[in-house]
């Protein structure tokens, strides 16, 4: 299984998933171990471009989940209504959490202590 964090620096968890600079991927064995950690690049949504003023682009978060395709978990600071219901729709589970540091929140993941609170989206 593979968890995707939004991160802007590899190490913190991004404040905001739409406007990441990338994701840092988690691959987890069956048996709930670390099989790899890397970085992936966020070239992909309209937000990294410069237009996450400009809402007349339609939201398509087709290339972003499509970079997200083999995950099974998103995890973010915030994520706004539409990408978290597109994430759910695609089969990856959305947590929107507090905690701050990457490797702590999979950690928490994979004790299914990780607290999620779907209700603190962003309002844009």
């Amino acid at each position: 299984m593979k968890v995707a964090v939004a991160s802007d620096d590899g190490k913190t968890i991004a404040e905001h998933f739409g406007r990441t600079q990338g994701f840092i991927i988690y691959d987890i064995s069956e048996k709930g171990e670390i099989v790899s950690k890397t970085y992936r690049q966020n070239n992909h949504t309209h937000h990294m471009q410069g237009h996450h003023d400009d809402h007349t682009h339609g939201h398509d978060h087709g290339p972003i989940l499509g970079l997200l395709k083999d995950v099974q978990a998103a995890v973010s600071r915030g994520m706004g209504r539409r990408i978290l219901y597109d994430l759910d729709d695609a089969g990856i589970k959305p947590f929107i959490v507090t905690v701050t540091d990457a490797d702590e929140a999979l950690e928490k993941y994979l004790q299914d202590q990780l607290e999620s609170d779907l209700n603190r989206q962003c309002n844009h």
